[in-house]
């Protein structure tokens, strides 16, 4: 009787962090989406040389992290994948969102400047203490922040 209990509880905390992680997730997605609007008009770039004839007034380092935190849910999918093998598809939202946070971030720590020059990310895992597992993801955004004279 006491096993079925258990089940029941584990399926339970299962469907609730499936549920809560989607909504926070969609929650995270638009408010990057109403941020990365603000900042359109100032691209961060890749390549290493400013290829604009006007003088620049200021070139700084501009820098953002983010740490982002694997769900109950997904750690249990990624459980199986562990197993068989394959992508873990389960991570990919989580990456997405964190790289686009970061970026955000990086450009938030210099919102005068108009162009962000040699963006780069840095990517890193953190261990849950479970062997073979993720707890959570740091993603670092830098570049330099280009501001022209007027």
């Amino acid at each position: 009787m006491m096993g079925h209990f258990y089940f029941f509880v584990f399926v339970g905390l299962l469907i609730l962090s499936y549920v809560t992680g989607k909504w926070m997730e969609t929650r995270h997605y638009h408010r990057i989406r109403q941020r990365e609007r603000e900042f359109l008009a100032r691209p961060a770039v890749t390549t290493k040389t400013l290829y604009d004839d006007r003088p620049v007034e200021q070139a700084n380092l501009a820098m953002g992290s983010v740490v982002v935190s694997v769900d109950y849910f997904k750690r249990f999918v990624a459980g199986f994948h562990m197993l068989f093998g394959g992508e873990l598809k389960a991570y990919a939202p989580l990456l997405d969102r964190g790289k686009r946070e970061a970026i955000l971030r990086m450009k938030e720590s210099c919102p005068d400047a108009d162009f962000y020059l040699n963006c780069r990310l840095e990517t890193s895992a953190i261990s849950s203490g479970r062997k073979n597992t993720i707890g959570c993801v740091e993603i670092v955004a830098y570049s330099t922040a280009i501001r022209f004279k007027p």
